[in-house]
This record gives structure tokens, C-alpha cells and sequence, in this order.
């Protein structure tokens, strides 16, 4: 905003005017700084109404405009808050990453980390693909649990790390799976044996389980099959899994002995 010393004449005004407006016309507009408070109000407006891309750039203009107040803290987290609403994962990560070496003390640094945590998690993809964002997502979740366990933030993160687990579990599935259908049967047994030690917790312990007695006995080892198999019918006993394992480590059917019995054992 141009402030003058003194009151233009009509006259004045219209040639002052004009050449501000010629010599503006390949410039940018001018620069207009406004109270805090009124451009950090005025972002969470946008953001109310649903307005995201607005918002991200108010709320960055907040921070130009008045760096080192309080709501140019603020800002810089909403910043990235609308820049995960909007799906831009990476520069969501980098306004966090910023804004955690910035205020490593900040009362909202668990919820930066959370976000950060999630900016990852949202980028998941399938198995049959890569897992660098899901291992990033896990290593992010895990150290704001390690940093805050007593977070309201923490507790959820937990549960997407079950689920992060669950997904790097399938991976290895997916990849044993292939190795065993090709013929690599050693390969195979590698990564189910990851799940079975690696991600317990997982859905996908029985059917590993249950590759691992298919891949020993292919291969002739019939006492790693059967002890594969007993291990299998021993924790997940009701399992479909576990017919299966017992029917090719002891070559009967059991299927319809199953039914009439669901507690029957094999050793």
C-alpha cells in the first residue's frame, strides 16, 4: 500500500494512476501486507468452506507476510495440513519436516509427526508394488509412538502400524508365492519364514504357514513339513490353512471328518 504526504488533485490522481498502471502492467500486483490476524482468519475461512488450494497459499502468505509470530507458527503446520487434504503427500512431508526442526517444542510437534506419519500411510499402494512409502510409513508411525506413547496420536498409530505390518507381510507373500509357482522353492521358504518370525501378528502367519509344509515337502523334506504343519495346527487349529497342511503332509482326507468333528488333531 502506497502512502503519499500529501492529497492528489483529481487531475494529479488520474495521471498518477495511469502511470502506476503502466508501470505495473508486466509486474506482478503490488505487494500488500494486512494484519496477522486478518490473513490467518481469512485462511481458515477457505479452509471452512472447503476452498483447500486457497487456503495453502493464505496460510503460506501468513507466514511471508509475518515470520516470526505466532500465527506464522500456526500457519506453517495448516500449511501442511492443507497440502495432505489436497493429496500433495511430498510437500506436506516437507512443511512438516520443516516445521519440526523449527519448533521441536511446539504443544502441537505429536500432531506434526502424526500428520507426517499419515502423509506416508495414505501413499500405500497395492503389494505387487514397491513398499518404500509403506516402510516409511512404519518407521514415521513408529517414532511418534517413541517420542509421544502417551499421545492421543500415538494410539491410533498403532493401529495403522497393525495394519502397515499387515501389508509388508502380503508383500513378502506376494513375492514367495512367486518364487514357489517358478520353482525357487528355497526363495519361497525365505520370505514365508520372514512372515512367520517377522510379522506375527498378521493375517498372513497361517497361510505362510502352510507354503512353508507345501515348499518342504516339494523339496523332500518331510520332517520340516510336518513340523510346519504342527505348528500351524496347533495355533490356528480351525483353520482352512491347516486341512490343507495336514492333508499333504499325511496324504489322507479329512474334509468330511472336519465337519463332523472341528477339534480333531493330527499329532
Amino acid at each position: 500500500m502506497i502512502s503519499l504526504p500529501f492529497r492528489a488533485t483529481p487531475i494529479l490522481a488520474v495521471v498518477f494512476l495511469l502511470l502506476l498502471s503502466a508501470c505495473a502492467s508486466n509486474e506482478e500486483e503490488a505487494y500488500v501486507e494486512e494484519p496477522v490476524e486478518i490473513l490467518y482468519n481469512r485462511a481458515v475461512d477457505s479452509l471452512e468452506r472447503g476452498e483447500h488450494a486457497e487456503a495453502q497459499t493464505q496460510f503460506d502468505e501468513v507466514d511471508r507476510q509475518h515470520p516470526y509470530s505466532t500465527w506464522a507458527t500456526k500457519a506453517q503446520l495448516m500449511t501442511a495440513y492443507t497440502a495432505y487434504l489436497r493429496r500433495e503427500y511430498d510437500n506436506a512431508i516437507i512443511a512438516l519436516d520443516r516445521f519440526i526442526q523449527l519448533h521441536p517444542s511446539h504443544r502441537d510437534i505429536a500432531y506434526a509427526y502424526y500428520l507426517r506419519g499419515l502423509s506416508f500411510y495414505e501413499q500405500i499402494s497395492d503389494v505387487v508394488r514397491d513398499q518404500q512409502m509403506t516402510q516409511e510409513a512404519l518407521n514415521s508411525l513408529r517414532e511418534l509412538i517413541s517420542r509421544f506413547p502417551d499421545s492421543k496420536y500415538s494410539r491410533d498409530a498403532k493401529v495403522k502400524i497393525d495394519l502397515t505390518y499387515d501389508h509388508l507381510a502380503g508383500k513378502e507373500m506376494e513375492i514367495g508365492r512367486y518364487y514357489q509357482r517358478t520353482g525357487h522353492h528355497l526363495a519361497g521358504i525365505n520370505r514365508f519364514k520372514a512372515v512367520v518370525d517377522q510379522y506375527q501378528t498378521t493375517t498372513h502367519v497361517p497361510e505362510a504357514l502352510h507354503r512353508l509344509a507345501e515348499s518342504y515337502y516339494t523339496l523332500g523334506l518331510v520332517d520340516e513339513a510336518q513340523r510346519a504343519a504342527a505348528i500351524l495346527g496347533h495355533n490356528y487349529p480351525g483353520s482352512e490353512w491347516y486341512i490343507d497342511s495336514f492333508e499333504l503332509v499325511s496324504g489322507q482326507t479329512v474334509r468330511k471328518e472336519k465337519e463332523e468333528d472341528p477339534w480333531y488333531v493330527i499329532w
